[in-house]
């Protein structure tokens, strides 16, 4: 696992400059980076690049951002404010919001200085120094789509500020940012390799095919259907963009020896023991090592796997047995959430049952069982520390983790069949999706997932626009998981409003005359009137009187 992008160099230059303090739209000492006695080589310019690296996003946002949705919910604590903005129950104070807020401009300080300064470096071959300089524009437009996607207006900063500056800068329009962003990926995508031209000691480099599929997913996001197309027709169209496809396996997509594969556009690159994660320590069963329980899969993200003929649950003929939910299912099913009598994997050995069925464990009371275990781990239990939904989660677990299920890990950001799925969608809103469309987007996903039966491959011609819609709504919803993208889709389609209110459910081990049965786990609310943008963190408008506030806020 080669990936030199986190090297020594970019390690102490990040250790710097997270020393210095960034905060507050980067009221940072400017004696440092700015001195013209650190550009001195290229070395040091690339320690620069290789923080912006490092800053591009985070795992806890990676992973508790699901909670923010309808498909997990978050039961221990306030992981990254994903229990708060899920339920309503947040005003400008939370500090979620501040710590998006600064961790992106934080990144966008990063590049500044890197674009500011590099030019100064001397000897530096001209070709390197260009797609440097590509690369850190690549990562200060994606912290702006970051930023506009959930504040709206922003402040556009292009160059590093004064203290004065930032202070007293004020919001510029949202339409004005997107713009910014979408210019920014157009001019640097032809100075970026394409993913083959990278070798060995700099995979996890931004790539054209990054840019591309960047610029997809903020047209995608804005409902530019057209320009949605043009832009994943060039990733699927023409290999001198990169060389992308599906991967073989979709369980093998996520496994460490597996990193860096061709369906990978864009990723967090992680080190073992030098840039790590451990998520996992509090998202698996406790049985396999887990501490606690802080965020688990809701019933209703599990009853959107379709039966293996292609149907939902809830239709005729879909095969569904609501005593033994789990079996004739999508198989990512399987891959991503784990359910009561799942067979657990580890790297080597036999496959270890998870109990959650309350009663279920075969050494629930035994009275031969030493005391301390006879209240078996993952047995769902109101109030414990063990899953409040009835579910554990699958996806990302890393077989050859360390101590506290610290990983190596890549976390993607962008692969080839949200591509797909991207395209399938706007070709659909466009009424342009025919058998040929689906047979190259849907299918070979459901394919490589491992369905088989002909209803769930074949293109339906009787389907509306409305009902297709819904199928790759669904389809989205499946295939991405738990990988942080369902409250941005549930957002931009404006059906927030509608998911994130009410109860949350969990496994059908609550009471029989409640919900049928189905735990009660949270009851939400979302204001359209107010929900769909965060409101400009409170810390940040007392800093600067001039960042004005969104609505209702």
């Amino acid at each position: 696992m080669n990936k030199s992008i986190i090297n020594k160099t970019g390690f102490v230059a990040l250790l710097a400059f997270l020393f210095m303090g960034c905060k507050d739209l980067d009221l940072t000492p400017e004696n440092v980076y700015t001195d013209l006695t650190y550009w001195k080589t290229t070395d040091q310019a690339s320690g620069m690049l290789n923080t912006a690296y490092s800053q591009l996003f985070s795992s806890d946002y990676f992973f508790y951002n699901e909670a923010m949705s309808d498909n997990a919910y978050s039961g221990r604590g306030d992981q990254a404010g994903s229990t708060s903005l899920a339920s309503g129950a947040y005003d400008a104070s939370l500090p979620r919001l501040k710590n998006e807020w600064n961790d992106c401009y934080r990144a966008i300080k990063t590049c500044n200085v890197f674009l500011d300064n590099v030019d100064r470096v001397p000897n530096m071959d001209e070709s390197l120094r260009t797609r440097m300089k590509a690369e850190a524009r690549f990562i200060r437009a994606f912290q702006y789509f970051r930023l506009m996607t959930w504040f709206g207006d922003v402040p556009l900063i292009k160059k590093d500020l004064t203290i004065v500056e930032a202070q007293t800068i004020s919001r510029s329009p949202r339409e004005e940012v997107l713009f910014f962003v979408v210019t920014e990926l157009n001019e640097i995508v032809n100075n970026l390799p394409v993913n083959t031209e990278y070798g060995p000691k700099d995979k996890g480099r931004i790539t054209k095919g990054a840019a591309i599929a960047l610029k997809a997913r903020v047209m995608l996001y804005e409902g530019n259907w057209q320009e949605v197309v043009n832009a994943c027709s060039l990733l699927m169209d023409n290999t001198s963009n990169g060389t992308y496809g599906l991967f073989n396996s979709y369980e093998g997509l996520f496994l460490p020896q597996n990193e860096n594969n061709n369906e990978v556009i864009l990723d967090m690159q992680y080190v073992p023991l030098l840039r790590t994660w451990s998520n996992f320590f509090d998202l698996a069963p406790l049985s396999v090592g887990g501490r606690v329980n802080v965020m688990a899969p809701t019933q209703e993200l599990v009853d959107s796997y379709l039966t293996l003929n292609g149907k939902r649950i809830g239709e005729a003929g879909a095969g569904y047995d609501e005593n033994d939910p789990y079996v004739n299912r999508d198989p990512r099913l399987t891959y991503t959430v784990v359910y009561h009598g799942y067979q657990w994997k580890e790297a080597s050995g036999d496959p270890k049952t998870i109990y959650i069925k309350p009663g279920s464990d075969p050494n629930h009371n035994k009275p031969e069982m030493d005391p301390n275990e006879r209240n078996p781990p993952d047995e769902y239990a109101p109030g414990s520390s063990k899953t409040p939904t009835g579910y554990y989660i699958r996806k990302y677990y890393d077989p050859t983790h360390a101590a506290n299920f610290t990983s190596g890990l890549n976390l993607i950001l962008i692969r080839y069949a949200d591509v797909l799925l991207m395209y399938a969608e706007a070709k659909n809103e466009l009424a342009k999706l025919d058998e040929a469309t689906w047979n190259r987007t849907i299918r070979p996903i459901r394919v490589r997932a491992g369905f088989t039966d002909a209803a769930a491959l074949n293109y339906n011609s009787a389907l509306t626009q409305e009902q297709l819609r819904e199928v790759i709504r669904n389809e989205r919803r499946t295939e991405l998981a738990l990988e942080g993208l369902r409250i941005f889709d549930i957002r931009r389609w404006r059906i927030a409003e509608t998911v994130l209110n009410g109860w949350a459910h969990g496994a059908k081990f609550g009471p029989a005359n409640e919900d049928n049965g189905y735990i009660r786990v949270n009851l939400r609310s979302f204001d359209r009137t107010k929900h769909y943008l965060w409101p400009v963190p409170r810390e940040e408008r007392n800093l600067n009187p001039n960042l004005s506030q969104n609505p209702n806020w």
